[in-house]
């Protein structure tokens, strides 16, 4: 979409393909994958720490939210909350694809914590956020991008290391940028217990950055505020700024959209 389009005209947009999507047009549905896959991808692979793992949870989420796209409901007099109420709905059916996952995991513990970490690869963690060489630890010298893999890989090792249900409320909160209410919702939680995961996730993350403060850009090392710490966490992990969608999450043609073909039951 282009960037000269109004966040009024986005969401009117928006709003159309959802409309037409519940119609049962296929090409509608694939436009709001083309809007939301590299953000659903983002989530899953934060939330499993493994590129094809991710990969996987991503094409399920939308193929679940194609078949059930006709019986969802949301204001239909106001275009935001309906583009917001859309977004949350789809959230939700991803957050609860990986929390299957990791119960999957647990039943068949197979793979270590390390393993999950290393096998992402540089190139998954920069497909998954915004590094950018011209922030953080570009100015500390030639070592900046050896470093900043390491800081990331870093990031969602704590991030894995989190409870489930903290390490989802931290990702939309710190990192996608979702409000509490909004990630009440997506959890399907009360306000009070979304903004208790949020406390104690960035307390966890903090002290497990800070023990690995070699690794921290310098403005960061001298100031253990947590949300100084979580600034940074958001800044490397981000889904925004101009990243390029992660190769293929939805089949292995390189297509970025739901083949009609996946959808018969």
């Amino acid at each position: 979409m282009s960037s000269t389009i109004s966040t009024e005209e986005q969401q009117a947009q928006e709003r159309s393909w959802i409309v037409t999507a519940q119609q049962g047009n296929l090409d509608a549905f694939n436009q709001l994958v083309a809007a939301y896959e590299q953000r659903i991808y983002n989530l899953c692979f934060r939330m499993l720490g493994e590129a094809e793992a991710a990969a996987d949870a991503t094409q399920d989420a939308f193929i679940n939210a194609y078949k059930a796209v006709g019986r969802f409901r949301a204001p239909q007099g106001d275009t935001p909350a309906m583009v917001n109420s859309f977004r949350t709905w789809l959230y939700r059916i991803a957050s609860n694809l990986c929390y299957d996952v990791l119960r999957s995991r647990k039943r068949r513990p197979t793979t270590s914590l390390d393993a999950l970490i290393n096998d992402g690869g540089e190139h998954d963690y920069e497909a998954a956020g915004n590094f950018s060489l011209a922030h953080g630890l570009a100015s500390e010298g030639p070592e900046s991008s050896a470093l900043r893999a390491e800081l990331s890989r870093e990031i969602q090792r704590g991030l894995t290391m989190l409870p489930e249900d903290q390490r989802l409320a931290l990702i939309l909160c710190d990192i996608q940028g979702f409000s509490y209410d909004e990630i009440a919702v997506v959890s399907a939680s009360t306000l009070g217990t979304v903004k208790s995961r949020i406390s104690r996730a960035r307390a966890r993350m903090r002290d497990y950055l800070l023990g690995r403060g070699e690794l921290l850009p310098s403005t960061f090392r001298h100031n253990s505020d947590e949300l100084s710490v979580m600034s940074l966490v958001s800044h490397r992990l981000s889904f925004d700024g101009g990243v390029d969608p992660p190769p293929a999450p939805l089949d292995g043609r390189g297509e970025h959209q739901i083949d009609s073909a996946l959808m018969v039951v």
